[in-house]
């Protein structure tokens, strides 16, 4: 039991080829604190280890998908002789490792998120490759309220929605409705909050029944070329159309498509 949690901190839930992580510790409303980081760090571990999942689902148990760090947990870290800079280093240094392996991640991460997703909950939606969020969700990073400015969080913020947009958040501590994130591209889709999980695990199959080779090459080449300038982006994913078209399975969905039927890719 950690975090006063008498069930696993992350829980698994495979469907077929779409593995779906769920946060499980609504008692603090998801808060990631250290033992939740590594929880969902070894998840990760595991599911980029395995070839039968293609698709990943990140949700959360309870009203919340996060609110981001524990603010217990770190006002107790005060206590150390040195005031608790060892152990913010610590836990500022393993979350951004965890946020870092979503989009190494070989598979496509979906956030599913309900409630409220604030400071490193916000992170952890921007870390992910797309989100489906519920009518009525706030985002935050606004840290700034408490006296405290998202850093970490903007990391993977400004990288999410257009930096003006997201700095205008980080000082004002505001919230953004479901409707604005759709808008400035922290989230993909809005869904009637009965409806997520279905609408989340059906864009989830959409992609889980694509060719899994070209799923995580594109992937892969998506974030090396969004790191690049126009030309070096070009140059790198030129070999990247040409390894995807030199696989057999690949030939075997262009013949098929030539021929109008469906690719036999089993």
């Amino acid at each position: 039991m950690k975090d006063g949690n008498p069930q696993p901190l992350v829980l698994r839930q495979d469907q077929g080829p779409v593995a779906r992580l769920v946060l499980n510790s609504p008692g603090n409303f998801n808060a990631l604190s250290l033992a939740m980081i590594d929880a969902l760090e070894a998840e990760l571990d595991e599911i980029a280890a395995n070839d039968d999942i293609r698709v990943v689902i990140l949700a959360a148990s309870g009203k919340a998908f996060s609110a981001g760090h524990d603010l217990r947990e770190m006002q107790a870290a005060r206590e150390d002789g040195d005031g608790g800079r060892a152990a913010y280093e610590q836990l500022f240094s393993r979350c951004a490792a965890m946020m870092q392996k979503i989009p190494a991640l070989p598979q496509p991460v979906i956030a599913e998120v309900q409630g409220i997703a604030t400071a490193a909950g916000c992170q952890l939606v921007a870390s992910c490759d797309m989100a489906v969020a519920a009518e009525g969700v706030r985002f935050g990073v606004n840290g700034v309220n408490i006296g405290l400015f998202c850093a970490t969080p903007m990391v993977a913020l400004s990288r999410a929605i257009p930096p003006r947009a997201a700095f205008e958040y980080l000082v004002t501590g505001e919230f953004m409705d479901a409707s604005r994130a759709r808008e400035l591209g922290l989230i993909n889709r809005i869904a009637p909050p009965e409806q997520l999980a279905a609408q989340t695990m059906a864009l989830a199959e959409v992609i889980a029944a694509k060719l899994p080779a070209a799923v995580r090459l594109g992937k892969r080449a998506f974030h090396q070329q969004s790191r690049m300038g126009l030309g070096d982006a070009y140059a790198a994913t030129g070999p990247v159309m040409c390894e995807n078209l030199m696989r057999t399975d690949t030939a075997e969905g262009i013949q098929a498509f030539l021929e109008k039927r469906p690719p036999d890719w089993d």
